[in-house]
């Protein structure tokens, strides 16, 4: 059986993306993480609307590795609540996807 590839979203403070990152992909967590600055969220929070400069990681990985990478992410993470999703691909270019998988495999 294949392991299904993910895509986990992650959005943190813009000062705290490279570092989680590349603790993430040094973990063999994920294959690549990719940061997108300069994102502007709103959202409700404590009974307020906030509204904060963030960075979005796109984390490349395999569903197997999805609880590991969920507790280095509470475990590093800034937030109180952090946004950790974990989307399945649909479809993607299979040496894409197999190079995730390969990228992935837990340290011996």
């Amino acid at each position: 059986m294949s392991d299904s590839a993910l895509l986990v979203y992650v959005s943190c403070p813009p000062a705290s993306a490279e570092a989680l990152g590349t603790a993430i992909v040094d973990s063999h967590l994920a294959a690549c993480v990719n940061i997108l600055p300069g994102m502007r969220s709103i959202y409700r929070w404590k009974g307020g609307v906030q509204h904060d400069e963030e960075a979005l990681l796109l984390i490349k990985t395999v569903e197997s590795r999805f609880e590991a990478l969920r507790e280095l992410i509470l475990a590093q993470h800034p937030y109180e609540l952090p946004e950790v999703i974990g989307v399945r691909w649909g479809a993607a270019h299979e040496p894409y996807r197999q190079w995730v998988i390969d990228s992935t495999r837990p340290l011996a």
